[in-house]
């Protein structure tokens, strides 16, 4: 494959997964990577600071994304203005993340493998969670760290729900589910 033809970032992910799951996690190189995208090492160090990032491409634009929605409402949204917004936030973001669904399924398996790439997803979804919290907070919510935290564990629930579906539903089906176990934990027994 040329070295000039486009999509460089996705042949070096699509490289990438293949050779994790074939190989493991920690026996491939860079230089393998680059070469099975038809790219060189200097090409890869351009889209990714190492081989972990590959998995976790543009982690940081969930947060992003949350509190940009966060910082656009009136100054006078209520606190169920700021949920639905945030859901719809997650719901949306859920969907384009999981619209490969196979090889989500195959990035979930290689990090599942690798103690080193679960402590990275962990590492990245706190700093969504600090983000978020931060901008709720912001906002004047009560509570805006603990809300991140939730945010973020409802994300997470929904995308592992919907990675492991065996029906297609859309992710923000699968959110609503993941509330409802929310909710129904929280409810008063009384």
């Amino acid at each position: 494959m040329p070295r000039w033809m486009p999509d460089a970032e996705a042949r070096l992910r699509t490289a990438a997964i293949d050779l994790f799951a074939e190989f493991g996690y920690a026996e491939v190189t860079v230089a393998q990577i680059a070469e099975r995208a038809g790219l060189t090492r200097r090409s890869f160090f351009r889209y990714f600071p190492d081989k972990r990032e590959v998995l976790f491409p543009r982690s940081d634009d969930l947060a992003a994304a949350v509190v940009s929605a966060v910082a656009h409402l009136p100054s006078e949204a209520d606190a169920p203005v700021l949920a639905r917004t945030v859901l719809q936030v997650l719901a949306e973001a859920g969907e384009f993340i999981t619209r490969d669904l196979e090889a989500q399924r195959r990035r979930a398996l290689i990090i599942e493998a690798n103690p080193d790439l679960q402590e990275r997803e962990r590492s990245k979804l706190a700093r969504t969670a600090v983000l978020i919290g931060e901008a709720l907070t912001e906002r004047g919510v009560t509570d805006g760290e603990m809300l991140g935290a939730m945010t973020v564990e409802l994300f997470r629930a929904a995308y592992r729900s919907k990675i492991d579906e065996h029906a297609p539903l859309s992710f923000a089906k699968h959110i609503e589910r993941s509330q409802s176990s929310l909710r129904y934990f929280f409810s008063d027994p009384r």
